[in-house]
């Protein structure tokens, strides 16, 4: 345990100063949009939280793999908190996108637009993730059928967002594509950095929920080593990671 401590604190550390280096690239360092002004920057925190949790979101399809073929539960719980953490930066990816659209659209959304609603589509799909973990009590039945959730929706991802990029019609920018994008060296700097810090704060928190929840399963076991397994019941199941 000590041993994850320590990388946990590295991995912290580095998150802190990757992050601190992004947010002074941001406002110090990228230059004002000719066009929008100072409301780009949300820019640098929309974007990178949607590309972060996709990429969560397929995470957690391969780890969903890797507990199907192994049946580990440590994949099984690493799918669990890639899920779950997707969804928070997701949640976050949507204010902030919707505050910039409001400044740049004059709209809070647009349902016209297919990249907004294919996001939109994916969290909604991934939100019916828990309801349909927690519904089984079997422990097995449950770690197995989310595993093939994971996989499933993991797999839609990707599919989806390759639809989108082929779409004809569309108003949201397209700041990134293979040759590299439309942003000055300034701004892809910027946001670059910004992409890795949100990559390394995906990580850190994912790890922290999972340090969390191996202790709160070592201290169950240990109580019912203890007190025994109806002494130990009433404080929850202790298959599912929650």
């Amino acid at each position: 345990m000590s041993t994850h401590v320590r990388h946990l604190r590295g991995l912290t550390i580095a998150t802190a100063a990757t992050m601190t280096a992004a947010l002074a690239l941001v406002f110090f360092y990228a230059p004002l949009d000719a066009e929008q002004g100072f409301v780009q920057k949300i820019f640098y925190l929309h974007v990178p939280l949607a590309i972060v949790s996709l990429v969560g979101y397929c995470l957690g399809g391969v780890f969903g793999i890797a507990y199907l073929r192994t049946g580990k539960r440590v994949w099984d719980m690493r799918s669990y908190c890639a899920i779950h953490m997707s969804l928070i930066f997701s949640v976050a990816g949507i204010i902030a996108g919707s505050i910039w659209a409001k400044a740049s659209w004059g709209h809070w959304w647009v349902w016209s637009e297919p990249t907004l609603v294919s996001y939109l589509i994916v969290i909604l799909l991934f939100c019916t993730y828990q309801p349909l973990r927690f519904s089984i009590e079997d422990p097995e039945r449950q770690a197995r059928y989310a595993a093939v959730f994971a996989v499933v929706c993991g797999a839609f991802v990707p599919v989806n967002f390759i639809v989108v990029r082929l779409s004809v019609e569309y108003v949201h920018p397209r700041v990134l594509n293979l040759e590299g994008g439309n942003l000055p060296g300034s701004m892809k700097l910027a946001f670059y950095t910004s992409l890795l810090a949100f990559g390394l704060l995906f990580a850190t928190l994912m790890k922290y929920e999972m340090l969390a929840k191996e202790t709160r399963i070592e201290t169950r076991r240990l109580r019912r080593s203890l007190l025994g397994d109806d002494a130990v019941r009433p404080f929850g199941r202790t298959a599912a990671p929650s």
